[in-house]
Parts: structure tokens; C-alpha cells; sequence
């Protein structure tokens, strides 16, 4: 087990650490911007670049690329839902979204304005659709940047965070334990573990608070 950990943590550390700061800006863009979200797995590729983190200086770098990725994401989203919104919808791969979950964002957006751009970062589906539906609503984009800016810096923080410190963790247990490459897998599951309830919690909140007023109206 700790040989295919040590080959797996040696191989990304291997990476120039410049590219794998701008793979990892690159997935976040890819991941935040017209429905890529569904299709490029940016957490996963932010845990696997937190992994090989060697000190506080690339720490801070691959942070501040993971934001700066997600906000030009963002901002193409954001974008193409102001001159592009009712086509990509109506487009096969907006369709493919289902028309309930645009209704949804749309619904989330009026009811909780600048929050549900926030929250809308750590949600499946809506934080790709989010920008989209804010480009094609009256909301300014320094207000939306207002809002999503500290979301993506809290995801990142986390993501990264999480990577670095099970990496870290098996490195200083790997020569004394035989069965620390099971403690690195244990610090990630447990953590994408967390962060699923924590946006379930989210989510139920939510939905509660979207359905609620319809019923007093």
C-alpha cells in the first residue's frame, strides 16, 4: 500500500510545480464556466495538486490560482449569460441540465440574491448554472463578484488544505507505519465525507427556505 503511495505522490510531485499550479487554475476555469462543471472533476484535480504542496509559498500560490481560475470561470459564465443565456439554454447541453434545475437557480437567485451566489460554490449543478442565470438577471457583475470571491476562497482553502495535509501526514507516518498509506486515504475520505454532509445540510436549508414563502404567498 505505501509503495503505490509513494509512486502516486512521487509522480505528481515530479510535475514542475508552475504547471501544476496552472493545471489546477486551468480545471477550476474549465470547471466554473458554461457547464463545464459536469464534465471536468476540478475538486478532484485541486486534492491531487494539494498533495504535492511543499511549503507555504506554493501553498499560497495554488490557492490564489484555484480562485483566480474559479473567477474567470465565473466570469465567462457570468458573461455568456448576458449575451448568450436563452440560446445556451435552449442549446443540447443546456437542455441536458433539465429545465427544473434552471428554474431552480432562477427561483434560488430571486429569493436569496447575492447569498445563493455564495452558497451556490459549494451546490452540485447550480454553482455551473449560477453565473449563467446571474449574466441574464439584472445583478451587476461587481455584485456577483462581491459575492462569489470569498465562496471560491473558502473552497479552495478547503480542497487544498484537505490535499496538503494528507499528503503531509503520510510522509512523516510512511517509515513508521506500514499501513499509513490507508491514513492518507482515511484523511481524504473523511473529509469529502465532511464537506458531502455539510452540503446536504446546505442544500436541505435551502430548500426549505425556497419552499416555505411560496407557501405563505
Amino acid at each position: 500500500m505505501n509503495a503505490f503511495f509513494d509512486w502516486l505522490l512521487s509522480t505528481v510531485h515530479s510535475v514542475d510545480p508552475i504547471a501544476r499550479i496552472l493545471i489546477a487554475a486551468a480545471a477550476m476555469f474549465c470547471e466554473t464556466s458554461v457547464l463545464l462543471g459536469l464534465i471536468v472533476p476540478g475538486d478532484t484535480v485541486v486534492l491531487v495538486s494539494g498533495t504535492a504542496v511543499d511549503g507555504p509559498v506554493q501553498f499560497v500560490a495554488l490557492v490564489v490560482a484555484v480562485i483566480v481560475g474559479s473567477l474567470a470561470g465565473e466570469s465567462v459564465g457570468f458573461s455568456l449569460g448576458k449575451y448568450f443565456g436563452p440560446r445556451i439554454r435552449q442549446s443540447r447541453l443546456g437542455q441536458r441540465m433539465g429545465e427544473a434545475n434552471w428554474v431552480r437557480a432562477e427561483t434560488y437567485l430571486a429569493r436569496r440574491g447575492g447569498l445563493a451566489v455564495a452558497i451556490s460554490r459549494f451546490l452540485p449543478v447550480l454553482h455551473s448554472l449560477v453565473p449563467l442565470v446571474v449574466g441574464s438577471s439584472p445583478m451587476r457583475y461587481r455584485t456577483f463578484i462581491a459575492w462569489t470571491a470569498p465562496a471560491c476562497l473558502v473552497w479552495a482553502l478547503t480542497y487544498v488544505s484537505v490535499g496538503a495535509f494528507a499528503a503531509q501526514s503520510y510522509r512523516q507516518l510512511e517509515g513508521q507505519l506500514h499501513w499509513a498509506g490507508y491514513l492518507f486515504v482515511a484523511i481524504v475520505v473523511l473529509a469529502l465525507v465532511v464537506i458531502f454532509f455539510i452540503r446536504k445540510l446546505i442544500e436541505r436549508n435551502e430548500a426549505r427556505h425556497m419552499t416555505h414563502p411560496a407557501e405563505g404567498e
